[in-house]
């Protein structure tokens, strides 16, 4: 394994970022301030670096492609070559075609570490890394048009990196406060660089389209967890300027990657990199006040800055949820989205679409009984019990990380109204499926909404959950997942069915595959008759730079009633 260093003038990236049918986005972080430029098949784009806080990075912008073009692409810093490396195949940029069938790769929790045998005892074997390095060596491995990437691609509360330890111990005194956690964006940036420049992870990221979404590791462990947590977090010395340098590095880093050209051009932020560039004025714009500005006030005011995004895959289409930053943590009225944030979401939550898809990075669908177990905590933590009782809730709560979408419970309810309404032809033509993409939770699984026609609906409503990348799940706490999963299934319904303060769910569902705890990623293929679903890990012999990829779990998820596509096509012959 080697890596890029900070002294290299392509320090970071390429990173091959939004892609449709005519456009593309590709973003890249440089040793100095330079002109970036970009050239596939004998056109060329441009773009110069903007610094933040001493970093250079630049966002070029690809228009007039071909559909279903696919060509390799160079990258240039003031004319001179420095993109692709000699011994790496070359990258390619590969715009979407209406006539293809919509792929895509999902998972997150992927901890920074070396590959070696030392690495891989500890964080397991990168599956990320593995499915590059497939695609490298064989033609015949799936080929996604987006890699899906739903939350903690760093962690700043943890630093297992020696590289990483060396590198803060050698600003500052990592005895105080925040010790050995992510202090600033510089060390922001440097996690960044440490997580994504292994060659082989850096070549995948240069040449499959990427979007991405923060989760609680990407800022700190249990980031929003209640209103008790976020006031007690904001009584810290450190925590003011660790808020803004996280959502201001996942702003360069991973944000504005996943945005339309059209969307950058209304994006607040990127106004002033356009307006800087389009002036012709010399010398490299500072953007660092300005996006401080903006980081400072999306976390004070969460409804003034949308995370949140939406894209169109062929025939299908994403959406992908800020589970975090936009939650309402007031006690009187707790919900995983603010109500601008539930109003984007009841607007972009549409059918006439064959596959709906959901990112959010905690699974809606919980296992049942882990559910039941949530939503019980939320009811004690907000006093259904007095106060002492609502005290060790909240204890338990942050303990052991009882804040997904079940402890939420106004807001999951409202939010399955809504894919309740998809799926059954009220927002429009009723998808084949509803398909929530999801992780953090260190186990893989497949759930489905029982016996969706009784409900009314049309289509299958699946939650597919894929985690972790790399940063597997202690053994003791499997047995206790799987738990959740089986067994306690029914006494934890028994329970919460008789508390009053804990309400049923409206529509019920159950685990139907699962759970596992291989470090995976997960794979999508949109077929003409079903959705089909892989979760593939690495695996070494003798070789950590040649681990193979098998397949953990496969699964075939069939429309309830044949989809308009298919119909017209069973016409035709």
């Amino acid at each position: 394994m080697t890596t890029a260093t900070a002294t290299d003038p392509l320090v970071l990236g390429p990173l091959l970022r939004y892609v449709d049918e005519s456009s593309a986005t590709i973003w890249v972080r440089t040793a100095d301030p330079a002109l970036v430029t970009v050239e596939r098949a004998g056109h060329v784009w441009s773009a110069p670096t903007f610094a933040v806080h001493g970093s250079h990075f630049a966002l070029v912008v690809l228009d007039g492609l071909e559909p279903g073009s696919d060509d390799a692409y160079e990258v240039r810093l003031d004319g001179i070559p420095v993109w692709p490396r000699e011994g790496m195949p070359p990258s390619r940029v590969r715009t979407l075609d209406p006539a293809r069938e919509p792929r895509l790769a999902f998972g997150t929790c992927r901890t920074t570490g070396s590959h070696d045998e030392v690495g891989n005892r500890a964080h397991g074997v990168d599956a990320l890394r593995s499915f590059a390095i497939a695609l490298r060596d064989d033609p015949t491995t799936h080929w996604p048009d987006l890699l899906l990437l739903l939350g903690d691609q760093v962690y700043a509360d943890t630093t297992p990196h020696p590289e990483l330890e060396e590198f803060m111990a050698s600003r500052r005194d990592l005895s105080l406060p925040p010790g050995d956690e992510i202090k600033d964006f510089v060390e922001y940036a440097e996690l960044y660089r440490l997580a994504w420049s292994d060659d082989v992870v850096r070549w995948v990221l240069s040449t499959v389209p990427s979007a991405m979404m923060f989760d609680d590791h990407d800022i700190r462990d249990d980031w929003n967890t209640s209103w008790s947590w976020r006031r007690e977090i904001r009584a810290t010395t450190w925590w003011q300027e660790r808020i803004v340098a996280g959502l201001g590095a996942y702003w360069v880093h991973q944000h504005i990657g996943n945005l339309s050209p059209a969307e950058l051009a209304d994006e607040e932020v990127w106004r002033h990199v356009s307006a800087h560039a389009a002036s012709g004025e010399a010398g490299e714009l500072d953007l660092s006040d300005v996006l401080d500005a903006v980081a400072a006030r999306a976390d004070e005011e969460p409804s003034t800055y949308r995370w949140s995004y939406a894209r169109a895959l062929g025939d299908c289409a994403l959406v992908v949820v800020d589970s975090r930053a936009a939650r309402e943590l007031r006690p009187d009225g707790r919900s995983m989205l603010d109500a601008d944030e539930m109003r984007w979401l009841d607007g972009v939550m549409r059918g006439g679409v064959r596959h709906l898809f959901i990112g959010t990075s905690l699974p809606f669908l919980l296992p049942p009984g882990l559910h039941d177990f949530e939503a019980m905590n939320e009811a004690m933590a907000q006093g259904s019990h007095g106060r002492r009782v609502a005290r060790a809730a909240e204890r338990v709560r942050r303990r052991i990380d009882l804040e997904h979408w079940a402890a939420f419970n106004e807001g999951f309810d409202e939010v399955f109204e809504m894919v309740m309404a998809v799926a059954r032809g009220e927002r429009g033509a009723a998808p084949q499926t509803v398909t929530f993409l999801s992780g953090d939770v260190h186990n893989s699984y497949l759930a489905q909404v029982s016996d969706p026609r009784r409900l009314g609906a049309s289509s299958r409503i699946v939650q597919a959950v894929c985690s972790p990348i790399r940063n597997p799940m202690p053994r003791g706490v499997r047995v206790v997942m799987s738990l959740f999963a089986r067994s306690l299934v029914r006494p934890m319904r028994f329970i919460a069915a008789r508390s009053r303060r804990v309400p049923n769910p409206a529509y019920p569902w159950t685990i139907t595959d699962g759970p596992w705890f291989d470090n995976n990623l997960a794979l999508v293929t949109v077929g003409e008759g079903a959705l089909e679903l892989s979760w593939v890990t690495g695996v070494v012999a003798d070789d950590v730079d040649h681990p193979a990829l098998q397949t953990v779990y496969a699964a075939r998820i069939t429309p309830l009633v044949p989809s308009p596509r298919l119909v017209e096509g069973l016409s035709k012959v």
